[in-house]
């Protein structure tokens, strides 16, 4: 199965009932547990099948509000939980590529701050040259505005939106669990929620991936600047973005412009802060925008899974960060989050209508067919050029700028009308360079190369986020897993004034 159509692969379009897909063990989904049967006292406190939803979304970023969104036109009864108030920032580029387009609700029209025609390239701020296209490649959008207007869309649709919500646990047996087929979230207050099926899109510092056994592969640290500028700045950055292919193994830096304000950031394995610091320092002083003081400076923790990591347990599915759904290569992961909290909440209505454990776990395996066959088929591919990029970004550049099929091959990706692992495949080329990659470096495992940014003990997150989460800033609903002040983005005012990098035609 295509990726493209692993990832329309709705409830329609499922393996035969009763077989597990190919390639997806018994083992993928952990069975609800066999626990006593509850008190009916205390089933009587916690309420009635009335109160009990169909789906609970925790999480209302861009997988949750997309989950929600499915599962309400679906005509089920969803709650969308998140912990802050909307709107609310997320340290994030904004960047919305083909994919992410294409994913979002009919009718959706865009906040777009700037639409991309140009991209100028550089290694560690040497041979920059820009590229053009007379097509728009992607658009810059900023998450406060954007998530809103997800959130208003499934509202639409039906679901129900509470902020304010943190989530602490979920259960799926105890005294607070009324029957088998039912999942108890239990809040920070105290208060619990009843529900059929609960989607977890609550970050990458998740709790309800916690529940379900979330396996880390790659985690690294990016740190980003909201800088405003004066009209001729602003002016000059119009229409174009600069990716900059950093110092460190696998780091990169990037501008894109939204209006009267650059989002600069830059982000690398994480275990390296102080030099991921000094290159968020070094990357705005040679631009030029040392003299401009950033109204936000921030960071954030992205997480990949490995191949073998659970996407849901019993009646909880996991989706987008929470389950570390994004691109490994490029760490993009709003398209991963739109289209994998589309799937969620498709498969969660299934889930949701299961009479039976039995039942509730063939639904779960065909969510997790299908986020494999689409999305985990675009990790693979990304994960190897990861490796490459890693070991040869010189090759990369040279590859990117000077050669016009390269970047052609680029401005498809970005516009939604290829995709990276159907170049793959398509192309004899590319498919043997990457072949013997894969001969000089083992990424088959599905954990990033050399276990970038990760110690073995977080290759499974416990229960409740554990340090990791702590360190992180925290895993509950709608998380945003901001880094500590250590870590900050620096100040621009910090950072000596160098001229702009300049632009090659």
């Amino acid at each position: 199965m295509s990726s493209e159509h692993a990832e329309n692969a709705g409830p329609e379009n499922t393996a035969p009932e009763g077989a597990a897909p190919e390639g997806i063990g018994v083992d993928e989904v952990s069975a609800v547990d066999e626990g006593p049967e509850t008190d009916k006292a205390a089933a009587a406190e916690v309420g009635s099948a009335a109160d009990v939803w169909d789906v609970v979304v925790v999480g209302a970023g861009p997988a949750g509000a997309s989950a929600a969104y499915a599962a309400a036109v679906a005509g089920r009864r969803v709650l969308l939980l998140e912990k802050s108030e909307l709107p609310r920032y997320k340290t994030c580029g904004g960047g919305i590529i083909g994919p992410s387009r294409d994913s979002l609700p009919p009718g959706f029209e865009l906040p777009l701050q700037d639409r991309v025609h140009a991209v100028t390239f550089s290694l560690d701020g040497r041979f920059a040259r820009t590229r053009r296209s007379r097509k728009m490649l992607f658009g810059l959008i900023n998450r406060p505005e954007f998530d809103a207007q997800l959130v208003e869309h499934a509202q639409k649709a039906g679901a129900e939106l509470r902020t304010g919500a943190t989530v602490s646990r979920v259960e799926q047996h105890g005294p607070a669990v009324p029957d088998r087929r039912t999942v108890a979230v239990v809040l920070a207050d105290g208060e619990t929620v009843l529900a059929r099926s609960v989607v977890g899109a609550d970050g990458s510092a998740s709790r309800i991936g916690a529940h379900v056994g979330v396996k880390l592969g790659q985690v690294d640290l990016g740190l980003e600047a909201e800088i405003p500028v004066p009209p001729s700045v602003a002016e000059d950055w119009k229409g174009r973005v600069l990716i900059d292919w950093g110092p460190m193994p696998g780091s990169y830096g990037w501008v894109f412009p939204k209006g009267d304000t650059l989002t600069v950031g830059v982000i690398s394995a994480r275990g390296e802060g102080a030099a991921t610091k000094r290159y968020m320092e070094d990357f705005v002083a040679r631009l030029g925008l040392s003299g401009f003081e950033p109204t936000i400076s921030s960071g954030h923790l992205t997480r990949c899974r490995t191949d073998d990591s659970p996407l849901s347990r019993g009646r909880v599915l996991v989706c987008g960060d929470a389950a570390g759904l994004l691109e490994p290569w490029t760490r993009e992961g709003i398209s991963y989050a739109l289209r994998s909290g589309r799937l969620a909440g498709e498969w969660a209505v299934r889930v949701a209508e299961a009479g039976d454990a039995v039942d509730a776990r063939r639904q779960a395996l065909n969510y997790a067919f299908a986020i494999k066959a689409g999305l985990g088929v675009e990790m693979a591919v990304g994960r190897r050029m990861l490796a490459l990029f890693e070991r040869r970004p010189g090759l990369l550049h040279a590859t990117i700028t000077g050669l016009r099929p390269a970047w052609n091959a680029f401005a498809d990706i970005t516009r939604g009308s290829a995709t990276l692992g159907g170049m793959v495949r398509s192309n004899g080329m590319a498919r043997r360079a990457l072949e013997l990659l894969d001969r000089r470096m083992d990424t088959s495992s599905g954990v990033g190369p050399a276990g970038r940014g990760i110690g073995q003990r977080e290759r499974s997150a416990p229960e409740g986020g554990g340090e990791d989460a702590a360190e992180a800033g925290g895993g509950d609903a709608g998380g945003s897993a901001e880094v500590s002040a250590v870590a900050e983005a620096p100040k621009a005012s910090e950072a000596p004034k160098a001229p702009e990098v300049p632009e090659a035609s």
